[in-house]
């Protein structure tokens, strides 16, 4: 049985979908799946092993170049090119309109949310298929039980597994014991100030740990080469392919980082990770790991260095604890 599964972006909807194909490929041997994602995350859904083909999307652009030849072009090859892998389902994960217009595209039966349970109602009108899933989930447990009645099996919720490892190449000048600072996140309002950043470095290297930053664009180098200035141990990785960063992020020892998908990357990987969330809620959408935990800073209030690392080093003790009492 040949098994597409749609989930286009973000790329934390992405990494939340891990779970659910960690659960059907174990339940179902049978099964061989593809995926069709946004081509900026392609590099992270080849992390799953289970994955075969991942065709790729590019939603965003075309967008901006709806009147555009080439836009025309390369979504009738995507088209072609699914059709042409002749999928005996096609499992829409996103329950939005772009995403069923893709998973149409397939021209293969369509599984997804039914109406009391899709994120958009005009997306189950490409359904052939529905099923419901309570909104008050997480969005990882509402992936897993679409994935479960889709496919004939019942997921154990009472583990969480994501099957994805990191990509096997790491940067030479990346040592042991490191703590990964993710500062760079899309929105402002969401972003820790670059002093506390810096005082949470100093931190933890009184702890023994290599602070670890990198970054994307022009604002993200200003405030993680501010972090090096102010802690000549810390080590600013260049920006670099998100398989890169993959690697390094897979190799810490523990991450702390701000509402952004690696820090859901971070999580996926069972490391300790600490999300500080300052403006939004991680409500059903937070990162889920053994050892992940969500700061939420308090209205009108603000979290401290002192905390985050606080809960850093007991988020490690509880690993350490876990990993002793294995061996």
């Amino acid at each position: 049985m040949k098994v597409l599964i749609v989930k286009t972006s973000s790329m934390g909807d992405v990494i939340h979908t891990f779970p659910a194909v960690e659960d059907a490929s174990l339940a179902r041997p049978d099964v061989s799946f593809d995926w069709c994602v946004e081509e900026a995350f392609a590099g992270i859904v080849a992390l799953h092993p289970a994955i075969g083909r991942i065709h790729t999307v590019a939603i965003r652009r075309w967008r901006k170049a709806l009147l555009d030849g080439a836009t025309w072009r390369e979504a009738a090859a995507l088209r072609r090119t699914l059709r042409e892998r002749r999928y005996d389902l096609v499992i829409d994960a996103q329950g939005l309109l772009k995403s069923a217009l893709v998973a149409r595209q397939a021209g293969a039966p369509i599984a997804g949310f039914d109406r009391s349970s899709a994120r958009e109602l005009s997306a189950t009108l490409f359904y052939d298929v529905t099923y419901g899933v309570p909104r008050n989930l997480h969005a990882i447990e509402r992936t897993r039980r679409l994935f479960g009645q889709a496919l004939g099996y019942q997921p154990d919720l009472s583990t969480l597994n994501s099957g994805i490892v990191p990509p096997p190449v790491t940067p030479a000048n990346i040592g042991a014991n490191t703590a990964f600072l993710l500062h760079g996140t899309s929105r402002e309002d969401k972003k820790w100030p670059a002093g506390d950043w810096i005082g949470t470095a100093r931190l933890l290297v009184e702890r023994g740990m290599a602070p670890v930053t990198t970054w994307s664009n022009e604002r993200e180098k200003a405030v993680a080469e501010a972090i090096a200035r102010a802690v000549p141990s810390a080590v600013v990785v260049p920006k670099s392919t998100l398989a890169d960063i993959a690697a390094i992020l897979g190799r810490s020892t523990l991450v702390i980082g701000a509402d952004t998908g690696l820090t859901h990357l971070a999580s996926a990987f069972g490391l300790p990770t600490v999300a500080v969330f300052l403006a939004t809620e991680p409500g059903l959408t937070g990162p889920r790991g053994p050892y992940a935990s969500t700061l939420l800073a308090p209205p009108g209030g603000r979290l401290t260095p002192a905390e985050v690392v606080a809960e850093a080093e007991r988020l490690l003790a509880r690993r350490g604890a876990a990993l002793a009492g294995k061996t």
